[in-house]
């Protein structure tokens, strides 16, 4: 019996993957997820500190960092801003879905991550930012954590190309948390949506080892003590660092058949 179980347990996910698979299904699916997106930026209230650095760079070089639980409301912010930008998307049928909802938004992709398959995206990356019309945007933490911390890909795109790295935040006051390693932030309509854009950080090209990590343990700092700043104007609980996507799927594995974590 449970082997019978097992076989249509498989058989099932790999049903699914070959429907999600489908190009036309994950633009349905894409245009599903961008509609509420749209709804909840039009009846909510939004505030943008520091918006001026951001009309500055967002047809430049620059590369637009962002914890990856904190993507949702920053699509609708980057459209009507009018940001010329690439983003970088797993090759994953879920990022590949996630691409096609940040093309609806108007952000193009460079398929890959930093820390999987990361030289092909460095090198899609610096070719995007040496045209000198695009910036890039990114998840330092993703795809899979640990989480609020800066891999070294991030840094390597602004040390080779020479492009500032400008981190942004949003937190809102009526949302949920995904139960997922990120704890993904999904904002609820006829909310207030703060977003700070941060001051640009240049790391020099000849920049030595103990600099580039000075470097970015202040960026990573800075990005964290906002993160927890705008949650706790709002209440929210404290977001942590380290975990991994991994760890955390196995411990609700492990939770749910009565494990100990």
């Amino acid at each position: 019996m449970a082997k019978k179980k097992s076989f249509f347990r498989r058989a099932w996910k790999w049903f699914w993957n070959l429907i999600f698979s489908i190009g036309i299904i994950q633009w349905i699916i894409a245009i599903l997820i961008a509609i509420p997106i749209w709804f909840v930026y039009l009846t909510s209230k939004i505030k943008i500190t520091n918006y001026e650095t951001f009309k500055k760079y967002r047809k430049k070089p620059a590369i637009f960092v962002f914890w990856h639980g904190r993507s949702m409301m920053l699509s609708p912010i980057i459209a009507v801003g009018g940001m010329r930008a690439y983003a970088v998307a797993s090759k994953h049928h879920d990022g590949r879905i996630m691409a096609k909802l940040q093309r609806l938004f108007g952000l193009r992709p460079i398929y890959g991550s930093t820390s999987d398959g990361g030289l092909s995206v460095l090198r899609g990356g610096l070719h995007v930012l040496s045209d000198g019309r695009y910036s890039m945007c990114i998840s330092p933490d993703g795809p899979g954590g640990p989480s609020l911390r800066i891999q070294d890909g991030t840094m390597y795109f602004a040390k080779m190309s020479g492009a500032p790295i400008i981190p942004v935040c949003y937190s809102a006051s009526r949302c949920w948390f995904m139960d997922n390693w990120d704890k993904y932030m999904v904002a609820k309509p006829f909310s207030r949506i703060n977003c700070i854009v941060g001051e640009p950080v240049f790391v020099p090209r000849r920049a030595s080892d103990e600099e580039f990590a000075s470097i970015r343990e202040k960026l990573e700092n800075y990005m964290v003590e906002t993160l927890h700043q705008m949650d706790g104007e709002f209440n929210h609980p404290e977001i942590q660092q380290d975990v991994k996507a991994s760890a955390y799927r196995r411990a609700k594995r492990e939770r749910k058949h009565g494990g100990q974590i």
